[in-house]
């Protein structure tokens, strides 16, 4: 019997015991030996819950017993998740975390003290829910060059920009309608701003390049100053606005990042991934384009991640699994330096905004859009992204701005 201890009885952590619940069985096969929750830690009481047997409100009690071999964090936040985590580990425990905050500030380090101690940190869950991406990095395209990496990896963004573009709403109402049904939160800010979508960027980021990708360091805009106009354009265009979350190696080796919403058409790999759904699109320089698609969140997709990396570290108890991730910090490219087709919307005259981007732009492709007046759109030949700054400041009403992929 391999006892585990699961740190927090929100939705992942009961969907945890759920899954050990439902396939208990079948988990034991896999994993050699049958997984046992000694211990659950949470500040709350539950009554009525069968897991009031086996509640704990003190992290020392889970640290001081050396039957517990695994501990399973699913608390969310920095701290006092990494303080706990570093415990658990000093007491010779690996971690297992769906934490993507922790990973992405912490991720290095805790893997080089699993390491130094012989056990394990995994996190498959910290990235896209149930879609497995992390063990396919670090273990199945080992044999690869990661040349990009480039994922819809919120759910909440993905879900409003797809009812934006199939009901025509606008960005607050499909808001709201995402909150009312649970795929947003009150505070929708880490969501619709794009630094969830960061984060889980940088992850995958320092994973596929082997050296510390700062999420900080990662030029971010949300999908906050979509509009439902803009949809109207993408769908005369025979486009979708997504919110990507990119990392791409360049010729010259150096590494860029970015998360911004972006203008696809269907022969994007990302074209049809809509809904709260994730998609990862992956290519190396061996096996090509690789797809990875499925319920980037949600209860239980979450936690049979979750349950997966634990039957992992069941299975490698007393043998580090080997990750690259070194503590070494990558530095990204300027995003200044970087290149793209921009789609630009211009309110006010319409002759004189044609003539005034002629002038700046030169030759441009027109769009437009049905019962869209008083405004000329283009799309650039491609600049970058410096050179559009500096040329906007010469442009006069610009309304909205979003990158090209076509």
């Amino acid at each position: 019997m391999i006892n585990i201890a699961v740190l927090g009885y929100g939705t992942i952590g009961s969907g945890v015991v759920e899954v050990l619940g439902i396939n208990g069985e079948s988990i034991k096969k896999r994993a050699g030996d049958q997984i046992n929750i000694k211990y659950v830690l949470d500040l709350r009481e539950f009554p009525g819950d069968p897991i009031m047997d086996i509640l704990v409100h003190d992290i020392n009690i889970i640290l001081e017993d050396p039957e517990v071999k695994v501990v399973v964090e699913v608390m969310g936040g920095v701290e006092p998740a990494y303080s706990f985590v570093k415990q658990a580990m000093l007491k010779g425990k690996s971690v297992v975390s769906s934490n993507k905050e922790l990973v992405a500030k912490h991720g290095a380090e805790l893997l080089d003290l699993a390491k130094e101690h012989d056990l394990n940190f995994l996190f498959e869950a910290s990235v896209g829910g149930g879609i497995p991406i992390i063990r396919p990095l670090n273990q199945s395209l080992t044999a690869d060059e990661i040349v990009e990496i480039t994922g819809i990896l919120n759910g909440t963004t993905n879900y409003i920009l797809s009812k934006m573009s199939e009901e025509g709403l606008d960005f607050d109402t499909a808001l709201q309608n995402a909150q009312r049904k649970g795929y947003a939160e009150r505070n929708p800010a880490a969501d619709v701003e794009g630094h969830d979508a960061r984060r889980k960027i940088a992850i995958l980021s320092s994973l596929a390049f082997g050296m510390q990708v700062d999420f900080e360091d990662i030029y971010t805009e949300g999908i906050t100053k979509i509009t439902d106009t803009d949809i109207r354009y993408a769908k005369a265009m025979g486009a979708r606005i997504k919110l990507f979350a990119s990392s791409i190696r360049g010729s010259d080796s150096h590494v860029h990042a970015m998360v911004a919403p972006v203008l696809i058409k269907a022969d994007h790999p990302l074209f049809s991934v809509n809904e709260v759904f994730n998609g990862i699109f992956v290519r190396g320089n061996v096996i090509g384009d690789v797809m990875f698609y499925g319920s980037g969140a949600g209860k239980l997709p979450t936690a049979s991640a979750v349950v997966a990396d634990v039957v992992d570290a069941a299975k490698h108890i007393g043998k580090n699994i080997w990750t690259i991730w070194s503590s070494k910090k990558l530095e990204l490219t300027d995003i200044n330096q970087i290149q793209n087709r921009f789609f630009i919307r211009m309110a006010g005259d319409i002759d004189e905004s044609k003539a005034e981007v002629q002038k700046i732009f030169g030759e441009v492709e027109e769009v437009t859009a049905p019962d869209v007046i008083s405004e000329y759109a283009f799309i650039t030949q491609s600049i970058t992204e410096l050179e559009l700054k500096e040329k906007k400041e010469y442009l006069d009403n610009v309304v909205s701005t979003i990158r090209v992929r076509f």
